[in-house]
């Protein structure tokens, strides 16, 4: 049966659909020998013979979906790094198949890092219009005042748009720093440290510890576990209600 290419693609666990309609527009994908690069496309791939970056389309995978401890001093990158640095791939090779992490965190950034092959279910995580909450645990410097955490509560404005409201607290105070406790809706580049930096107080040190509803629990630093049934079930429901 013919389906959407980069709906396939995204089913063989390459990608996210987003990511894969832009290997097509890039001309990195062929069906029987001819790149094709309009979005919409189909194909049939129990008769075509579909390539993408010059690999033949692997057969559709059983869904996996793993939850990760990223440790700091690590990219968020399905490629390799031509500085040689660790990536978060490295920490996932032994895992049957191919998965891809769901959005990223920044180098420096520890915390919870989803990975999958469900390629439509990533998507959906990362659409801003599905509200799906991160969670952040951020030392700063200083500590902000009233004035200030109510200027993050509202929302800023990054990239000439404004940014969702977010629930923002003193978690505790470190010295003369302190450790905020910040709940978003969203994730711009850079998200968390451009807004701590816009109210004065520069972050030094950050973890994301939820998201999407699931906590590290005692997940060592550097280890990742498979979610259980009842894990995606959750997953998926949060999108399904929130899309509504």
């Amino acid at each position: 049966m013919k389906t959407r290419i980069h709906k396939l693609i995204a089913d063989a666990g390459l990608s996210s659909r987003r990511q894969a309609e832009t290997w097509m527009s890039e001309g990195r994908v062929k069906v029987n020998g001819k790149k094709v690069d309009k979005l919409g496309e189909l194909a049939d791939p129990n008769v075509d013979i579909i390539e993408v970056n010059g690999k033949r389309l692997p057969k559709i995978q059983e869904k996996t979906y793993i939850l990760f401890h990223k440790p700091g001093n690590c990219l968020t990158t399905t490629g390799k790094d031509v500085r040689g640095r660790q990536t978060v791939m490295d920490f996932v090779k032994k895992v049957p198949g191919r998965v891809f992490p769901v959005g990223r965190l920044d180098f420096n950034t520890q915390g919870i890092l989803l990975f999958t092959n469900d390629g439509e279910l990533s998507e959906k995580l990362l659409e801003p219009r599905f509200k799906i909450e991160r969670v952040y645990l951020v030392k700063v410097r200083g500590t902000p005042d009233e004035k200030k955490l109510i200027r993050l509560r509202k929302g800023l404005w990054l990239d000439s748009k404004p940014t969702a409201p977010l629930k923002a607290e003193i978690h505790r105070t470190s010295g003369k720093n302190c450790f905020l406790k910040l709940q978003l809706i969203e994730g711009k580049n850079r998200h968390v440290k451009r807004i701590c930096e816009m109210i004065g107080h520069p972050v030094i040190r950050l973890k994301r510890t939820c998201f999407a509803g699931l906590g590290l629990g005692d997940l060592p630093l550097g280890a990742y576990r498979f979610l259980g049934p009842r894990e995606i079930r959750s997953l998926k429901n949060l999108v399904s209600s929130h899309g509504k």
